[in-house]
């Protein structure tokens, strides 16, 4: 369970980036061509898409990077980059590979039979 957790949160941070690249990218071409009615009008909320196109992926990335060793916290770092990225960008057809890829290896992080350590979790 923690391989695939490893495999789908890495795979994950990389799709999401390619979504915070256009999503980065979109809100600032809009701030500095402006707005076009109709075809191209700023997002609501632009720094929050701004700050996910970059914590997401990154903690998707982190999250799977850690599932090997720490499957607890990488478990946890993966669900958050999941629910943000679905928070800020929604669940559309470019978002749901990279959703679904978090939520489940942040599952399977959080499964992960045996402790890290024979202490405690928490």
């Amino acid at each position: 369970m923690r391989n695939a957790a490893m495999i789908l949160g890495v795979i994950a941070g990389l799709i999401g980036m390619i979504v915070g690249f256009f999503g980065y990218g979109y809100v600032a071409l809009v701030d500095h061509y402006g707005e076009i009615e109709g075809l191209a009008e700023q997002v609501d909320n632009a720094q929050l898409i701004q700050i996910m196109s970059i914590i997401a992926p990154l903690l998707a990335i982190a999250g799977g990077a850690m599932a090997q060793a720490r499957a607890l916290v990488g478990g946890a770092l993966l669900l958050i980059s999941a629910a943000g990225m679905y928070y800020a960008f929604g669940f559309n057809a470019f978002t749901m590979f990279p959703v679904a890829f978090a939520a489940v290896a942040g599952l399977l992080g959080l499964a992960a039979g045996k402790p890290d350590e024979p202490k405690a979790h928490f």
